[in-house]
């Protein structure tokens, strides 16, 4: 039985090199998917009653396996880039003026690029009819920005110390 399963996935492992390609391109993981493709073959091949094509079924166990490897992977966590924040995790002792700066600052980087611009002027001094000449808005829409932008960076900065 082992010989002849050998030699059948041998006659179509261009299928399971397919479904590797189209469905882990890329995946680091891809050589451990095509691996659990062989082994849940293996284990199903007793199963295998030829009532349809060996291909057939090869491509309905190795579909299901690939989908079955997505879906699992899909459920742990996404290996993300840390953000200047999340890099900077705060001693609870530590809270000088300088550690308020760098916070503030971590948080405004997380804004959009018109934000920024608007909370930087706004930190600078500038007045909002100033700032709405500057950025090209009205200044009744400048302070309604500035409002909002600051309730973002509250929520920003309460997030950061939860």
């Amino acid at each position: 039985m082992e010989k002849e399963f050998i030699e059948l996935i041998n006659r179509h492992q261009g299928i399971l090199q397919k479904i590797c390609n189209i469905y882990f391109y890329r995946n680091p993981y891809k050589e451990d998917s095509y691996q659990e493709m062989l082994i849940r073959l293996w284990k199903s091949y007793p199963d295998f009653k030829n009532q349809s094509a060996f291909s057939t079924w090869l491509y309905r166990v190795a579909l299901n396996t690939a989908i079955d490897i997505i879906r699992k992977q899909s459920l742990r966590p996404l290996h993300a880039e840390l953000s200047n924040i999340e890099y900077n995790i705060p001693d609870k002792d530590q809270n000088t003026e300088s550690d308020k700066k760098d916070k503030l600052y971590q948080a405004i980087n997380c804004l959009s690029d018109i934000e920024k611009a608007i909370i930087i002027l706004h930190l600078e001094d500038y007045n909002y009819k100033e700032i709405a000449e500057i950025i090209g808005i009205s200044e009744s829409n400048t302070g309604v920005k500035i409002n909002r932008i600051k309730c973002q960076l509250l929520k920003i900065l309460g997030d950061g110390q939860n």
